[in-house]
C-alpha cells in the first residue's frame, strides 16, 4: 500500500490545527521549483515572509511552500508529490513554533542540563525541543544543535510528549552568537546603561521601538545593494544605541531576522554587525 494517502492525511490533519505542511522527497528535502519558478523567476512569495503557495500551485519554494490550505494540500500537483515523498515536513515558525533540533546524545545532554524542559519528540539520532514563539533560524549554534523557527522547515516526527514551554532567552541568544564558545551578539555589542556617569537618554521604550521599527523598515524595503543596506542600517542602530546598553538580544534577532527575510545568510549578519562594532570601536 502506498504512503502517499497516510502521508497526506497527516498534512491535512497538521493543517486543521493551523501547522503550515509541506512534503519533504529522498533525502528528507523539500521539492525542487517546477520550471517556471526555477532560479526563483517567478519573483517567489512576497519577500518571502510568510508561508503558502505561489501562484503556479506547486511545491515550490522550499519552506515557503508550506500551506494550511486544505484545497492546496489535496490538489492534484500536490497529490503528485505526495506520491514521491518519504515523510511531512513542516515550517515552524508559520506555527509559532522554534524547534531546537538536537542530533546527538551529547547535544541532548546539553540541552537537559541548559533549557527549560518542553515537549520533545525523538529523533533517528537525537531529539528535537519545541517552544512555543518565533525566532530566526541557524544551523550549527553549537555542536550537534540547529534552531528551526522562520524561514526554516523541520521533519514531523508525531506530537511528542510534555507540555510546550516559552520560547526561552537562553534559545533565542544562540542565534545571534558569534560561535559557541562567544557571548550573544547584543551582550557584546553593548556597555552597561548609564557609561560615563549620564543616565541613558533612549530609556524610553517608544524611542527605542520606534528606532529598531524604522531599521526593520530600511531593509525590508531595499531594492538593492542589500549587503550594504544592511551594514549602514546596523551602523546607524550602534552608533545611536550602542553605547547605552538599551540594545537586548531581542532587538538584534529582530534586525537579523529582516536581514535573512531579503536573502543575507546567518554568517553574514553575524560578519556585518561586528564590522559595525569595529567601526564604531565597540
Amino acid at each position: 500500500m502506498s504512503k502517499a494517502p497516510n502521508l497526506q492525511r497527516t498534512a491535512m490533519h497538521l493543517a486543521a490545527s493551523g501547522v503550515p505542511v509541506l512534503p519533504l522527497r529522498r533525502g528528507k528535502v523539500p521539492f525542487g521549483n517546477c520550471p517556471v519558478c526555477v532560479g526563483n523567476a517567478c519573483g517567489g512569495r512576497p519577500n518571502m515572509k510568510t508561508p503558502g503557495p505561489c501562484h503556479c500551485a506547486g511545491v515550490c519554494h522550499a519552506w515557503a511552500a508550506a500551506t494550511t490550505d486544505l484545497a492546496v494540500i489535496t490538489s492534484p500537483a500536490w497529490a503528485a508529490a505526495w506520491r514521491r515523498a518519504v515523510c511531512v515536513g513542516y515550517h515552524p515558525g508559520g506555527a509559532g513554533l522554534t524547534v531546537v533540533d538536537l542530533d546527538d546524545p551529547d547535544a541532548v545532554a546539553w540541552a537537559r542540563a541548559a533549557l527549560p524542559v518542553t515537549r520533545t519528540v525523538p529523533t533517528t539520532r537525537g531529539e528535537h525541543w519545541i517552544y512555543r514563539g518565533i525566532m530566526a533560524s541557524r544551523n550549527a549554534v553549537r555542536p550537534g544543535v540547529d534552531i528551526k523557527s522562520t524561514m526554516a522547515y523541520a521533519r514531523y516526527l508525531g506530537p511528542g510528549t510534555g507540555a510546550l514551554a516559552d520560547l526561552p532567552d537562553a534559545v533565542r541568544a544562540l542565534a545571534v552568537k558569534g560561535g559557541p564558545a562567544g557571548r550573544s551578539a547584543a551582550h557584546a555589542a553593548v556597555v552597561p546603561a548609564g557609561v560615563g556617569g549620564g543616565e541613558c537618554p533612549h530609556r524610553t521604550p517608544a524611542y527605542l521601538e520606534r528606532g529598531i521599527a524604522m531599521a526593520e523598515q530600511r531593509i525590508t524595503e531595499a531594492s538593492s545593494a542589500v549587503h550594504a543596506t544592511v551594514y549602514r542600517t546596523f551602523l546607524a542602530v550602534l552608533s545611536t544605541h550602542g553605547r547605552c546598553g538599551c540594545l537586548t538580544d531581542a532587538h538584534v534577532i529582530r534586525l537579523f531576522t529582516a536581514a535573512q527575510t531579503k536573502g543575507e545568510s546567518a554568517r553574514h549578519c553575524a560578519d556585518a554587525w561586528t564590522n559595525a562594532r569595529t567601526t564604531l570601536g565597540l
